[in-house]
């Protein structure tokens, strides 16, 4: 067997929402450099034609769609286009999602002596609530719903959630809308794993830790966070977007297709992790 082969998406129709940045953009970068035609989808219209225009240059087939997940309608006819214009749906990658805020611990990584907040919860409003579930959630399922209409009656599919390393560990410093919307985001994930196993579809998440994104502000770009960060994990660095490329180009292609309903924490230099 020659077993490159298994790892061919050349000609896949590809969705990855958040795909202005971060992990959304390597997701993307990496399929549409392994002969993916793919399709980024986000909120962020300057960042996204500058992305998908680079790429473009690069000879690669990218094109960019503003559209806020949120907003359903609007997804859908993203994905509804994306795939009318490649002619079939392959791979969705529901990954867009953005940072919750401070959580109950008033110090980020490297404070000796974090400060517990008083209260903290009682300060977290709705509205700061409903948006961080409506988008790393509600999002997650709108995305899932909208690709799962084209690949199934194909017989063919390939779902990844991004959730997080948070949605099995409480993390103190992050809010907790976010801890609740990625931890739903994997039982989601789960759900349409055992609904579609029978039509071909896999549904499977990828549980980063601490990587280095412009998600919370650019916090994670501060090399004295990083550095703090580092003395945590047996490797000592921490995880970059490019770093989970090949993880994203496995569960896309036809290589991973024993495999549905599992998350794969990759958490920097903790290495990689598979729980069910």
């Amino acid at each position: 067997m020659n077993v490159s082969s298994r790892f061919d998406v050349t000609g896949f129709g590809v969705v990855v929402t958040g795909g202005a940045s971060g992990l959304g953009l390597a997701y993307g970068e990496v399929l549409a450099a392994h002969g993916a035609r793919v399709t980024l989808i986000d909120v962020d219209a300057e960042a996204l034609g500058a992305h998908a225009a680079r790429l473009q240059g690069e000879g690669l087939d990218v094109r960019g769609a503003v559209a806020d997940v949120t907003d359903h309608p609007a997804l859908d006819r993203a994905i509804d286009e994306a795939t009318s214009l490649y002619g079939r749906l392959d791979v969705a990658f529901a990954n867009a999602g953005i940072d919750p805020g401070v959580g109950f611990v008033a110090a980020w990584a490297g404070d000796t002596r974090p400060r517990v907040e008083e209260g903290a919860l009682e300060r977290y409003d709705d509205e700061r609530w409903n948006r961080v579930i409506d988008i790393n959630l509600n999002g997650v399922f709108a995305t899932v719903r909208a690709s799962a209409r084209h690949m199934r009656p194909r017989g063919f599919g390939r779902i990844i959630v991004t959730t997080s390393l948070a949605a099995s560990v409480v993390e103190g410093a992050i809010g907790s809308a976010y801890l609740a919307a990625k931890a739903g985001a994997r039982h989601f994930m789960h759900a349409v794993a055992l609904e579609f196993a029978a039509y071909g579809i896999t549904a499977n998440a990828i549980a980063p830790g601490f990587f280095v994104t412009n998600i919370g502000g650019g916090h994670a770009h501060n090399p004295e966070v990083q550095a703090a960060i580092a003395k945590d994990i047996p490797m000592h660095r921490v995880g970059r977007p490019d770093d989970i490329k090949a993880l994203a180009l496995f569960l896309a292609s036809p290589a991973s297709e024993y495999i549905t309903g599992q998350e794969t924490v990759i958490d920097g230099g903790w290495g990689l992790g598979i729980a069910d």
